[in-house]
């Protein structure tokens, strides 16, 4: 039985990763820490900033004390919001999947990105409404694939619908990185991956993986509910 359904942001909903690649390399380029696109994908995808920040710097040999951090943090998400504030394109599918679930049944959005980076692409989309709950890299210490964003997002579906008797074993994930699948099935969840960022031979953990989110409905999530890979 499917209970909720609980989906990433940065490649599922939108492709904002090379947003984000920019943003964080108009930031470190000055300090001479700037990265590959390649290294990104390899290393930083999936982070939030705070932890991506502080991995760069400890790769780096350099100290980071959490003034900078916090200034770096908010350059960042500046030179996001500049970026974002031109539009962007969801992925094919998902928004009409989001629409056709919303007042079926709860959702939840579980993102290692900041809310003031999240709530601004969420409007444009005309889906600021939709999300029961949303958890972001605002809400916890640790980010993907730590499992503490998914464990608080049903922690608070639960909340919000005692009614609906909602458990781990009864929701599914939806994402796109090797992070997030572990951060979900550590937290007890099936999972749907996208090949958004990654191949298939890289989301193992997955009960399912697909190319695109066209064809899936919900009765495509029920019979993944619960699964294992």
């Amino acid at each position: 039985m499917l209970t909720a359904v609980i989906f990433d942001f940065d490649g599922i909903i939108v492709d904002t990763e090379p947003i984000h690649f920019r943003a964080f390399q108009e930031v470190l380029r000055p300090l001479g820490l700037g990265y590959s696109w390649e290294d990104y994908l390899e290393r930083y995808i999936g982070f939030d900033d705070r932890d991506a920040f502080r991995e760069v710097f400890r790769l780096s040999g350099r100290e980071l004390d959490d003034s900078l951090l916090a200034s770096l943090i908010d350059r960042k998400a500046q030179v996001f919001e500049e970026i974002v504030g031109k539009g962007v394109q969801p992925y094919p599918g998902v928004i009409e999947l989001i629409t056709s679930l919303s007042g079926t049944l709860p959702l939840a959005l579980c993102s290692g990105a900041l809310e003031r980076d999240i709530r601004p692409i969420l409007g444009q989309l005309g889906i600021q409404k939709v999300f029961d709950v949303i958890v972001t890299a605002d809400d916890v210490r640790a980010s993907k694939p730590d499992p503490e964003s998914y464990r608080l997002a049903l922690e608070r579906l639960c909340a919000q619908f005692p009614e609906e008797k909602i458990t781990a074993d009864s929701c599914l994930a939806i994402e796109d990185t090797p992070a997030g699948i572990a951060s979900a099935r550590t937290a007890g969840l099936a999972v749907l991956a996208v090949t958004n960022s990654y191949p298939e031979e890289k989301l193992s953990g997955a009960v399912s993986v697909t190319d695109s989110l066209t064809s899936v409905t919900i009765a495509t999530l029920t019979r993944l509910a619960g699964g294992v890979s």
